[in-house]
């Protein structure tokens, strides 16, 4: 059931990746990490589909939910680094007509850091009308912040991604979509499989089949979510609704269908290899050097966040978080990496990705049963912490 391989040291990566299927209730996963650039774990094991006995091999894809995000922050910040915008300029002087709605001070920084108040979309979208850039422009730059930007912070679930992306198309000389962009200028020059919209001739048998879980046990798991957030998706006025209801959903399993995998949902629907987010992440962990990335830009994604003016604790997840750049920073209710110069992203259903300047790793974990824990999903955290291990073991890092 679990292939790939570890290097000499880490082993103990291997042991808890076998545990999980074991002991876990793992259906299928891959798991990755690279130190100092060297890869140093690379396994994948269980099955494709909860419905076959068709087994994840080497080259299966998974959608990753949000951890696509850390991704498309990728591709903003190499924008950044060639001076084509700038995180303290207004989002208006790249996109004129995002200034409606009082929204003419908001600044780059501001709408990464999920302080815009952009976090719900009011008119309704879906996959047909994601297909169409310019229509997902207009809709979302007619929306009106829900709070004055820069005071709050609240999870843009779903719309941070288009933001990120029509800025991209507005600040690109070759008007190329941030999809484009990120695999003409990231995924062809580091040799990885990451989509934003999945490719037609990208056969379906090479993508894992997402299980989602049933309503028992959602409510068997109630521990794991905030319950202030569970309390918000009852009231579709809320924040929390709003951010997590446009497109309309019976649940995340629902984004694992073929038309919302081919459309570029930045936020939400990247699809690709475990192992090449890993490479990704190695990638900005060890400066950027390959995609050309100037120091400058790395500063900014290993810099502390910087807070809101009145409250760290955020409107839509009801709970104090960090945000930077469009990746998520350590804090104290989610610690990772070597201390908090990290910066990653987590996703729906257990998946997680960051990368570590200090100990120079980058880290990538993807299941296909979705879990049900805001983040530090035990499956990937049990496989998170015995990196650690192993590398403390060689004096490389110490676990935060």
């Amino acid at each position: 059931m679990i292939d790939g391989s570890v290097e000499p040291g880490f082993e103990e990566v291997r042991e808890e990746f076998e545990a999980n299927f074991a002991r876990r209730r793992e259906l299928g996963a891959a798991c990755a990490a690279y130190h100092r650039g060297v890869k140093v774990v690379d396994l994948w094991g269980g099955r494709r589909s909860a419905d076959g006995p068709e087994p994840w091999r080497e080259d299966t894809l998974v959608l990753v939910y949000s951890t696509s995000k850390g991704l498309a922050a990728m591709a903003v910040a190499l924008a950044h680094s060639r001076g084509w915008l700038d995180y303290d300029a207004t989002v208006a002087s790249y996109w004129p007509e995002f200034s409606q709605g009082g929204k003419e001070n908001v600044t780059v920084r501001q709408l990464l850091a999920h302080q815009a108040g952009l976090c719900g979309i009011d008119e309704p979208l879906d996959a047909g009308k994601l297909a169409d850039l310019d229509a997902v422009a207009d809709a979302i730059a007619r929306q009106p912040p829900a709070w004055e930007p820069g005071t709050r912070h609240g999870y843009h679930a779903f719309s941070i991604g288009w933001y990120e992306g029509e800025l991209i198309r507005r600040v690109d000389p070759r008007r190329r979509s941030l999809g484009r962009f990120f695999a003409e200028e990231i995924a062809e020059p580091l040799g990885l499989e990451f989509y934003f919209g999945l490719p037609e001739e990208v056969p379906p048998e090479r993508v894992a089949s997402i299980k989602g879980f049933s309503r028992a046990s959602a409510l068997l798991h109630l521990r794991a979510t905030p319950p202030r957030m569970i309390a918000g998706f009852t009231r579709r006025r809320s924040l929390t609704y709003r951010s997590f209801g446009n497109p309309k959903l019976h649940g995340p399993a629902d984004l694992d269908h073929p038309d919302y995998r081919a459309v570029e949902f930045a936020a939400a629907t990247g699809v690709g290899q475990v192992m090449s987010i890993a490479r990704a992440y190695s990638a900005f962990a060890a400066g950027g050097g390959e995609l050309g990335l100037e120091s400058d830009t790395l500063e900014e994604l290993t810099g502390p966040p910087r807070p809101p003016t009145k409250n760290d604790h955020d409107l839509v997840l009801r709970v104090p978080m960090a945000y930077a750049a469009g990746f998520i920073k350590p804090s104290e209710g989610f610690p990772f990496g070597s201390s908090g110069r990290s910066f990653g992203h987590p996703g729906a259903g257990g998946s997680f990705a960051f990368a570590d300047p200090d100990a120079e790793v980058g880290f990538a974990y993807a299941p296909n049963r979705l879990g049900h824990h805001l983040h530090d999903d035990p499956r990937e955290k049990a496989i998170r912490d015995a990196l650690y291990r192993c590398l403390a073991r060689t004096g490389a890092a110490t676990a935060a």
